[in-house]
């Protein structure tokens, strides 16, 4: 497709749903590796993504591993954040938005997107995975960067609901790792506009019918923080006052959605009393949850097979969301 092309279908897509259409420059970019077969790509932004006038950095895919297949990808350095829709064959009505981890230097947008929409979109949910800003790449909104494209990308796809055959008051959020950070930031703290509005979409709340945290970020101060994302996100040398507000144990919302946790106790990476943590905090404010602690799997464990990481999470998530009426 050429690049008029797939201008075109993106506006004419986004004009059915009553939103603003991207700039007539602007295109989707997709990296060195092709969309796998199935899946949609459309900018979350009418433009520019906010913020970004000194922005510098050159967007890059590579893959997650050397030995990795060409929809491994992950990114860096995002310039153009997007969603990446596949439809279920059999719509339940309910969608789901991924936020796929990758420490906050870079996000996984084929290990804990693609493949993890492959395995919901199975049973009836629209999956939608999110490639978001980076809080290092220099955006006028810094750590809140990543805020703002999920912030905006909630409220599209509950936007799109009409058109996709879901309801908009039955999307889920899911994020992993750093994702995961970002779906707790999203999900559990009471809503602050992060940016100004852009189009009729803007006018959807903040808002998701269930949330998962899979072996997430959580603490961004104590012993159990994850060096390398915080690092990214704070800085160097974030003040005790700085780390405290980016711990998402700390100031849970009563308006939390009911949350599903899982972690590999072996975690090497973000220890498990994160979600342990987020668990307690949940609990405190009475918030609906449930938690599953797997004897083995490390960190990003994913959908790899068994014994390589927990298979059942995502049937133990289908039956919470069901529950819980998604």
């Amino acid at each position: 497709m050429n690049p008029i092309d797939r201008r075109t279908l993106i506006a004419g897509a986004m004009a059915s749903a009553g939103l603003a259409s991207p700039a007539l420059g602007q295109t989707v970019k997709t990296g060195p590796f092709p969309l796998p077969a199935g899946f949609e790509r459309f900018p979350i932004w009418p433009d520019r993504a906010p913020g970004g006038d000194t922005v510098q950095v050159q967007e890059v895919e590579t893959l997650r591993q050397p030995d990795s297949g060409p929809d491994d990808g992950v990114f860096a350095h995002v310039v153009t954040p997007t969603l990446t829709l596949l439809r279920p064959e059999n719509p339940n009505g309910a969608a789901i938005l991924l936020i796929p981890g990758g420490g906050y230097s870079r996000v996984a947008i084929g290990h804990e997107g693609y493949n993890v929409a492959r395995r919901f979109a199975e049973a009836g949910y629209a999956c939608f995975s999110l490639l978001y800003r980076l809080p290092g790449d220099g955006w006028a909104a810094g750590a809140e960067a990543p805020l703002q494209d999920a912030q905006r990308a909630l409220r599209l796809v509950r936007a799109l609901g009409v058109r996709e055959r879901f309801e908009a008051n039955r999307v889920g959020v899911m994020g992993f790792s750093a994702g995961g950070h970002l779906a707790a930031w999203l999900t559990s703290r009471a809503p602050v506009e992060s940016y100004k509005p852009v189009d009729s979409a803007d006018r959807e709340p903040i808002k998701a019918a269930v949330a998962a945290y899979l072996y997430p970020v959580i603490q961004m101060e104590g012993p159990f923080v994850h060096q390398g994302s915080r690092t990214q996100l704070l800085g160097a040398d974030p003040s005790p006052a700085r780390m405290r507000a980016y711990s998402l144990d700390q100031d849970v919302s009563a308006d939390t959605p009911p949350v599903f946790l899982a972690h590999a106790i072996d975690d090497p990476a973000v220890p498990v009393e994160n979600s342990l943590a987020m668990l307690a905090a949940l609990r405190a404010r009475k918030i609906a949850a449930e938690c599953h602690l797997f004897e083995n799997g490390g960190h990003g464990f994913g959908l790899a097979a068994s014994p390589a990481a927990p298979a059942p999470w995502p049937d133990l998530f289908l039956d919470f969301a069901k529950r819980h009426i998604i």
